[in-house]
């Protein structure tokens, strides 16, 4: 999915409405999976100049980079943190770690030949799913609007659940940015 669909996901499922540290966490939580790819792909391109094409159709895919998916989208590592969060009983964690999981989970079925080691350390296998959020070769152009509808639907739950401005810009951002995104990847793939 598109990284602002999981934020999306993430405040639906785990924040709370006057509890600003869950909704906060919550956020950090279902970008934490993404943000190397972020890192990386903003140092290679703005820092170190390396075309778009390069980092995407070669790093991207490279063990190095793979390495450090397979850390940050383990279903092992985000479900022993759950785990853990849960039997100590530290909410802000369990929002945290929660949504984190929560992001792997509607990751798993929509990446094809660009999927991650999801049960490292365990294992190295990766499953590449016949469906993807951004390929049009595996369904992206059904994928995309429903993962567009439900994110809209989910910001109009979240404009109802939450009364703070903060948290209303903060999902009007996310809508836009959802919007944006998923409009790219038509219009590229």
């Amino acid at each position: 999915m598109n990284t602002p669909a999981h934020l999306i996901f993430g405040a639906a499922a785990f924040g709370r409405p006057g509890q600003p540290k869950l909704t906060i966490a919550a956020l950090v939580g279902a970008f934490a999976p993404d943000a190397s790819l972020y890192a990386m792909a903003g140092i290679s391109l703005f820092v170190l100049g390396i075309p778009a094409e390069t980092v995407f159709r070669e790093l991207y895919y490279s063990a190095a980079w793979q390495q450090v998916f397979a850390i940050d989208n383990s279903f092992v590592f985000w479900g022993a943190l759950l785990a853990a969060a849960a039997w100590r009983r530290w909410p802000v964690l369990v929002a945290f770690s929660g949504a984190g999981l929560l992001h792997l989970a509607m990751d798993f079925p929509l990446h094809g030949h660009d999927a991650r080691m999801h049960f490292w350390p365990v294992s190295s296998w990766v499953f590449e799913s016949p469906f993807s959020y951004w390929d049009s070769r595996n369904w992206a152009h059904v994928v995309g609007p429903i993962e567009l509808g439900v994110s809209m639907a989910l910001c109009g739950l979240l404009l109802v659940r939450f009364k703070s401005w903060t948290m209303r810009i903060t999902t009007a951002v996310l809508a836009a940015a959802e919007l944006s995104a998923n409009g790219v990847w038509r219009f590229v793939f």
